[in-house]
């Protein structure tokens, strides 16, 4: 018989049998993803205009902005009003 070797001279069995694919073997990804809107986002961002980034997109941004700030404020003074109703000893 003689002496078997420790290693196994086998390759271990495949994980996953399927084989990879080259990038040219894929389809065109062109068709989902559109016309790149970097550039002119980079354009609209880097205008000198005054607004602030966050404001730049115009009526949407600034809606969203107010809101916002309404949510906040309004939440500020909710958190003001319970903290001063709980301070307040309770009547019996």
């Amino acid at each position: 018989q003689g002496l078997k070797p420790i290693v196994s001279t086998e390759s271990p069995a495949l994980v996953f049998g399927t084989t990879t694919k080259l990038a040219s073997d894929l389809p065109a990804t062109d068709s989902f993803l559109g016309k790149n809107k970097v550039p002119d986002l980079q354009k609209l961002f880097q205008k000198a205009d005054g607004l602030p980034v966050h404001l730049k997109r115009g009526v949407p941004d600034r809606l969203l902005y107010r809101t916002t700030m309404a949510l906040t404020i309004g939440g500020t003074i909710y958190c003001l009003i319970a903290l001063y109703m709980a301070s307040q000893p309770r009547s019996q």
